[in-house]
């Protein structure tokens, strides 16, 4: 590589790393603690437990049980109904005062078995909630998504732009070697190396991720927008189904099941929701294996008369969507790989810490640095 080459690929490393190191920083603290969120959530006592009855108990029509969640807030409506993911006799209700989406919502969980609600969660406040919401748009909305999308984007240019300038680095060097016996600006010249291609691959996938799950919003109205409409069609000039002329919910789950055998539900999305039309309740199916139980089947059934109308197939992108919001997390291999993702996690933060570092550990020797005609090492840095 010639030298205005390595000088080109230098300043592109340097720069696109600093731009977005703070965001990074903020993104790997606070994605800690959100790889292990189940895990908090049961040790704060925040997770819903199923009472033991004294007779079993068939379970109830999903209607009873979110009829007992509407309940605790008349004045709200239902956006959305999931049963739990270890427990399906528990059903959560997401409530809120219209479909349109928005961050006030009520989340209530309900005993499908004898219609009672189980708990009434608090929603906006907490630690995990602060993490969540630092994590995925700095409170900011769909502007502050997108930024981070940004700023991920960024660190997989400083990624492939640090491999690039590793080989003429490590000529000098045997792989991974961290020379302690030389200066600390040095030694942590080695170690930012070193970690960031043992963390390569890792931050690659989880920063392209990120990166595909800022871009959630946009992608579900493209679909919508491309692909539904056309479905729509016949529903043209209608208005939202009012609740009182739906058919029963149970009905439509029952429908939607029967006309795609083999699968479990994930989530129904109710008529004018972010996922669902204003004619439709949306049923999304899933598989029961850990890759399958991440791709879902949307089924269209009419709000009035519990017909399935379409099952579309998800396009690439929304499938991608999907596959990347639990890789991202780790959230395939039960705890070995939550570990694993956490073990990355504090190493990531090593190399941008790092980094940071010996960027200002250079700028402050830059003046000696032109006297003598090299780096204070007699190698030139990388960062």
């Amino acid at each position: 590589m010639s030298a205005r080459s390595l000088r080109a690929w230098s300043w592109l490393h340097t720069w696109s790393s600093l731009v977005c190191t703070v965001f990074m920083l903020l993104l790997c603290l606070t994605g800690l603690p959100l790889i292990f969120h189940h895990e908090i959530e049961h040790l704060a006592g925040d997770e819903v437990e199923l009472p033991v009855l004294a007779a079993p108990q068939a379970a109830r029509p999903l209607d009873e049980a979110m009829a007992a969640a509407r309940a605790l807030y008349p004045q709200r409506i239902v956006q959305y109904a999931a049963p739990d993911e270890e427990e399906p006799s528990i059903w959560h209700f997401t409530l809120t005062p219209t479909p349109a989406p928005t961050d006030d919502y009520k989340s209530v969980a309900v005993d499908l078995r004898t219609a009672q609600v189980l708990r009434d969660a608090k929603t906006g406040e907490g630690f995990m909630y602060w993490m969540q919401r630092l994590h995925i748009d700095l409170f900011a909305g769909l502007p502050g998504m997108l930024f981070l999308g940004f700023m991920g984007l960024l660190m997989v240019v400083a990624i492939v732009s640090g491999v690039v300038l590793y080989a003429p680095f490590m000529r000098r060097l045997d792989f991974g070697s961290v020379r302690r016996d030389r200066s600390p600006r040095l030694k942590w010249l080695d170690l930012h190396n070193l970690l960031g291609i043992v963390t390569l691959v890792w931050a690659t996938v989880v920063g392209f991720t990120g990166v595909i799950n800022t871009w959630a919003d946009p992608l579900v109205k493209y679909w919508q927008y491309s692909q539904l409409s056309a479905l729509l069609a016949p529903y043209a000039g209608q208005p939202l189904v009012p609740e009182a002329e739906r058919a029963p919910v149970q009905q439509a789950l029952g429908a939607a099941l029967a006309h795609t055998p083999g699968q479990k539900v994930s989530f129904l999305a109710f008529p004018g929701t972010a996922y669902s039309s204003p004619h439709h309740v949306t049923v999304f199916l899933q598989g029961d294996t850990p890759l399958t139980s991440k791709l879902l089947k949307p089924v269209l059934v009419d709000a009035r008369s519990a017909s399935v109308t379409a099952a579309p197939a998800l396009p690439w992108y929304l499938t991608a969507l999907l596959v990347s919001k639990p890789l991202h997390f780790g959230d395939y291999a039960g705890m070995p790989m939550k570990i694993l993702w956490a073990l990355l996690d504090v190493a990531t933060i090593v190399v941008l810490g790092s980094g940071l570092y010996l960027w200002l550990k250079r700028r402050a020797t830059r003046t000696r640095e032109a006297a003598v005609g090299e780096t204070e090492d007699g190698v030139p840095a990388l960062t």
